[in-house]
């Protein structure tokens, strides 16, 4: 029986999303698979290109006389570009877009750099028969030729820049001399290596050269903490459960729910370890930017130059690079953000997030992928483990675990001993009754100063996210919400109050229709008014800001994380990225303003962000030898998120939050999915999403799904190019799934659409 292959021309050769159709030849029949790497005749003589397979299939879509088969199957990349294609195939379907987004998202290292190359000219003669070619030379006046052959019996491997440079040896004298085979001009793929991976071998080799000169051999206080460090009883179950389970074959799911300093770090590191052991290689996500000096500083201190690093100001070569290590064997462990999840490792063996409930793992360019379902679908795909680890775990990881289908650890004690912080909640309505206007309430005013004069250090925590996308009352706390929705009401330019879920509107309020105070509007403060602020109230201080304004910089995160590390400044004063995973032990005072901005944003996930962010901020305190403290400024102090998080209660949060998702049928109890739509003619889209909703409304009412919307996204407009969406909510994801099958086919075959860019979430 005949078969063909449907195949994908490989992404960095062809922008075309479509697939063309070879012959399978007999000899790869039952050999080849989707997935599979291939190289085939494609184009003006018939020039062999690699491309993907989609799909096998026993029936032809074109003539068979004009149909080429498939050369040969690529042995080579066939084991991580096989399965990273599956994965791609898998997104496609899954998140609702083209191949080639799914591809380029998952094979960016086929956007080539260019190579960087070391040049060496190396002598091939014997010592004596060298020494009888040089006297040769010199009796000839070839003195070009003697002085380089007298430089390599002197050194027998020299840089390509000292010969041609230093030497003035020109091209045609090495060509001849390489010829009469004297010489050898040989050349080396070097790969270039990251700001942050050098720093740390410079930091490795003046640690080694202190370690010498330290009598007995010991290690001066503070060096490589991790690399003799013991793990505890609940850490070594973790270590030792696990390690039963990897004797099976297969994919495995683990959930670490561990308290702010509990050493999941270390756990990790065991783990990767066990994956070292049996010859695998090992992924670590981490959230952000803002956590990777201090991530690499602890595993490169434990696996040295077997790790790597990616995240987003590398440049394109140095990306490029680091994949190519991972394929060539040359590293072991990849450490980086969701991106990093594409490593094309061989043989993987383990993949761990950390931080999982971070929203960072989930992309907003198309493909709108999360990092922790595509992790959990790349490891079923390796046999490999996936293991999530958090403080705050997200409700989808929690609800798998609750259901079975991921066990559970937890780690409830901090692994250096200590407590955790004591927390205090400040209502800021009392403080404006009582006169002060100020952003840092009196409380935390003082508990600033008594850190200073002990020479502790403190941070300053802005909760800045969707700091002006809600309206307040400072008065009694009250917030101006959707009457439909149960979110927050956004306050756009034209004095009016919209919902993003269901598009309601209404006046911005001159007045507090609660309390009738006219203190009514959205918070306007940011890093740089506090800065000035905390400034003038301590000017002895020596005070740090982290912000984007700050990290623009290739390395800005690491070095003011570094300068705060050394206790060079005795505030830090940021925004999320300074609350976490950070490990100071310097601070005891953790300051949390503005903890209400977070929890009245338009989104159904408010409570839960806000909850995980305070969690996480009131962590970083106390984590050394002195007791920690956490000052929580808030307009609500009664709100069961700030109240569980005050108390640092996961489980209380949980129960309260899944009882008001189980009746709004929000995720994780029931499933929900979006539609984005764009475009830079607003009538148009206006149009376009009309007819959307009509026939996505018929679909779902067939399926008893439920539709919201359209309505302006959160950010109506971006570079002139206008937002819509709606969102359609089930029980069962494939109900929603089949929705959107139906609904591409539709916009497919609807020429209106071309000019909408339209795009799907899982949300």
């Amino acid at each position: 029986m005949e078969l063909f292959a449907d195949i994908i021309i490989d992404i960095s050769h062809s922008k075309l999303d479509q697939t063309f159709q070879y012959r399978i030849p007999e000899r790869l029949q039952g050999i080849l698979e989707p997935g599979n790497v291939v190289e085939i005749p494609f184009g003006r003589g018939d020039r062999l290109t690699k491309g993907y397979v989609l799909r096998i299939t026993e029936y032809a879509s074109c003539p068979l006389d004009k149909m080429k088969s498939i050369e040969t199957v690529v042995t080579d990349l066939a084991g991580a570009d096989s399965k990273l294609t599956a994965l791609a195939l898998w997104m496609r379907d899954y998140y609702g877009c083209t191949t080639v987004q799914a591809l380029r998202t998952v094979l960016p290292f086929r956007q080539k750099a260019s190579v960087k190359k070391k040049r060496t000219v190396v002598l091939r003669l014997p010592a004596g028969e060298a020494q009888q070619r040089l006297e040769w030379f010199r009796s000839r006046h070839q003195a070009a030729r003697a002085r380089l052959l007298e430089a390599l019996l002197e050194e027998p491997a020299l840089p390509y820049e000292v010969v041609t440079g230093s030497l003035k040896i020109t091209a045609p004298v090495l060509r001849a001399m390489e010829e009469q085979g004297i010489l050898s001009c040989e050349s080396q793929h070097v790969y270039r290596t990251p700001a942050v991976l050098c720093s740390l071998r410079e930091e490795e080799e003046n640690r080694a050269e202190q370690l010498s000169g330290t009598p007995g051999g010991l290690e001066p206080e503070g060096f490589g903490r991790t690399d003799g460090f013991v793990l505890n009883e609940e850490q070594q179950f973790i270590v030792d459960e696990v390690r039963q389970d990897w004797q099976r074959i297969g994919f495995a799911q683990y959930l670490i729910h561990g308290v702010t300093g509990s050493g999941k770090t270390a756990v990790y590191m065991e783990l990767i370890a066990l994956a070292l052991a049996r010859g695998e290689q090992a992924i670590l996500l981490i959230p952000e930017i803002s956590l990777t000096y201090q991530n690499v500083l602890r595993f490169y201190h434990r696996f040295g130059d077997r790790i790597s690093i990616l995240h987003s100001r590398l440049s394109p070569a140095e990306r490029y690079d680091q994949f190519e290590r991972a394929r060539s064997g040359d590293i072991d462990v990849m450490i980086g953000p969701r991106s990093a999840l594409f490593t094309p490792f061989q043989k993987l063996g383990i993949i761990i997030i950390d931080e999982e409930h971070e929203t960072s793992y989930k992309s907003e360019a198309v493909p709108r992928y999360h990092a922790r379902e595509t992790a959990k679908k790349r490891a079923m795909l390796e046999g490999a483990r996936l293991v999530l680890g958090s403080a705050t775990p997200s409700l989808e990881a929690y609800y798998e675990a609750e259901n079975g289908r991921c066990r559970l650890f937890t780690l409830q004690k901090r692994a250096a001993g200590g407590t955790l912080p004591r927390v205090c909640t400040v209502d800021m309505r009392t403080e404006l009754r009582e006169g002060n206007r100020s952003i840092l309430s009196r409380s935390l005013s003082e508990k600033i100063g008594e850190r200073l004069e002990r020479g502790e250090q403190a941070m300053l925590f802005l909760n800045r996210r969707g700091y002006s996308g809600f309206v307040s009352c400072r008065s009694c706390g009250h917030v101006m919400k959707c009457p439909h929705c149960d979110v927050s009401l956004s306050l756009h330019r034209n004095r009016r109050l919209v919902c993003h879920y269901c598009g309601y509107e209404e006046p911005a309020a001159e007045k507090c229709p609660e309390c009738g105070s006219p203190f009514i509007g959205g918070f306007r403060a940011g890093t740089q008014q506090i800065e000035e602020i905390v400034r003038h109230a301590f000017p002895e201080a020596g005070i740090l800001r982290m912000d984007a304004d700050t990290t623009k910089g290739k390395d800005g995160h690491a070095e003011i994380l570094r300068a705060f590390g050394r206790h060079e400044a005795d505030i830090l004063v940021g925004t999320q990225m300074i609350v976490k995973g950070h490990d100071f032990p310097g601070v005891t005072l953790v300051g949390i303003l503005a903890a209400d901005l977070s929890l009245n944003v338009s989104d159904y996930q408010a409570s839960e962000r806000t909850f995980q962010l305070l969690t996480q901020a009131a962590g970083r305190a106390g984590r050394g030898e002195r007791p920690g403290e956490v000052v929580i400024q808030t307009y609500d102090p009664e709100h069961y998120a700030i109240v569980s998080a005050a108390d640092q209660d996961y489980l209380s949060f949980y129960a309260r939050e899944m009882s008001y998702r189980r009746l709004a049928g929000y995720p994780p109890a029931g499933d929900m999915m979006a539609i984005h739509l764009a475009s830079e003619n607003q009538d148009q889209l206006e149009l376009a999403a009309g007819y959307l909703a009509k026939f996505v409304r018929q679909l779902a009412q067939r399926r008893n799904a439920a539709v919201i919307g359209p309505a302006d996204e959160a950010v109506a407009r971006i570079n002139d190019v206008y937002r819509k969406a709606m969102y359609l909510k089930h029980a069962d994801f494939r109900v929603l799934t089949a929705i959107k099958n139906i609904v591409e086919q539709y916009i497919e075959i609807n020429s209106g659409f071309k000019e909408i860019l339209i795009s799907f979430e899982r949300r």
